[in-house]
């Protein structure tokens, strides 16, 4: 009845319709299907950046990005290749933090710097000069993470400052 209500006072159409609904939801503790139309998205040049390089996993794309708004960083450059921002997957694991975000995509990582010079660069490396907990950060910088399965290609460390999260040894890897 909220919902209905929501939608009604903001113009949003709705359908209750049981049927169709089981068929495009997989999961069980879903209650609602949102439709909305694709969009593009401008990140703003002053503010902090995480950028996402090749991202693949739709599901780690979702959960990166709602992890971004939860530490206050709402833009975010993906370098293509990636998977689809609006892959419904990426929306899901998002929790509704893609609607916080601003995300741009660009062809390829040449393409952010041109428009995006300016800036403190951090690529995070398993072979970076600096540990993150000794890091400092000028602003406005651009945090810069790898492929779920291959990390940033070598060249990254010859740009800006590469940091490295030290972990114990009792995990191969950090899922960002």
């Amino acid at each position: 009845d909220k919902l209905i209500m929501l939608c009604n006072n903001h113009n949003v159409a709705y359908s209750i319709n049981d049927k169709v609904f089981h068929i495009l939801s997989k999961k069980e503790n879903c209650y609602v299907i949102g439709e909305f139309k694709k969009y593009e998205m401008k990140i703003q040049n002053e503010e902090n950046h995480v950028v996402l390089v090749n991202p693949s996993n739709a599901g780690n794309l979702g959960t990166i990005i709602r992890s971004c708004l939860g530490f206050g960083i709402r833009n975010i450059a993906v370098i293509g290749p990636s998977v689809d921002l609006f892959e419904p997957k990426v929306i899901r694991a998002s929790m509704g933090a893609f609607f916080g975000v601003d995300i741009q995509y660009y062809d390829n990582f040449d393409l952010y710097l041109e428009c995006h010079s300016s800036r403190s660069l951090h690529p995070f490396m398993l072979d970076a000069k600096a540990a993150l907990a000794d890091s400092r950060f000028n602003q406005p910088y651009s945090l810069i993470f790898g492929n779920e399965a291959t990390g940033l290609p070598a060249e990254f460390n010859n740009i800006g400052e590469s940091i490295i999260i030290r972990h114990s040894k009792e995990i191969d890897s950090l899922n960002l």
